[in-house]
């Protein structure tokens, strides 16, 4: 991840000081702004992927005489069904509905779209006990799906 976090470290230098250029010669704040959010995006992106490449240290793919094989094995936990991802999108389509047709909606579709997003982050907030033995010792059986490379 230590390619991927300068990547965005550059992009995030570039936007940064094209929203200083074109902000300070245009004094035009719409442009600016989505300057300054492109900025902020990339920079979070390229910290999150800092951190993580601090966190794992170096994956097959950064070093030089890394193989396909070394990426070999499980990927990582996939849900098999979920109904957050559907109660988010339709919250969000209430929220914008409420944009057009009232505070009262918009209210109700933010709420909704809080529990939505909550129910995604938290669904699987109690699985990091699992990992630290086999799914045995956890007390209950887990499929994993794993993936190889030829």
């Amino acid at each position: 991840m230590r390619t991927e976090s300068r990547l965005f470290t550059g992009v995030a230098v570039f936007f940064g000081g094209e929203a200083a250029l074109y902000g300070w010669w245009s004094r035009e704040p719409a442009g600016t702004a989505a300057l300054v959010l492109a900025f902020l995006m990339a920079s979070l992106v390229a910290f999150f992927l800092r951190v993580q490449y601090r966190k794992r240290g170096l994956r097959a793919q950064d070093r030089g005489e890394g193989e396909v094989v070394d990426t070999a094995g499980p990927v990582d936990f996939f849900p098999p069904h979920s109904p957050w991802p559907i109660t988010t999108a339709l919250a969000a389509v209430v929220l914008a509905f409420g944009i057009v047709f009232g505070l009262w909606l918009a209210l109700i579709g933010f709420g909704l779209l809080a529990m939505g997003v909550c129910g995604l982050v938290f669904q699987y907030a109690d699985r990091g006990v699992q990992r630290s033995g086999s799914p045995e010792q956890a007390g209950g059986s887990v499929s994993s799906t794993s993936t190889r490379s030829s």
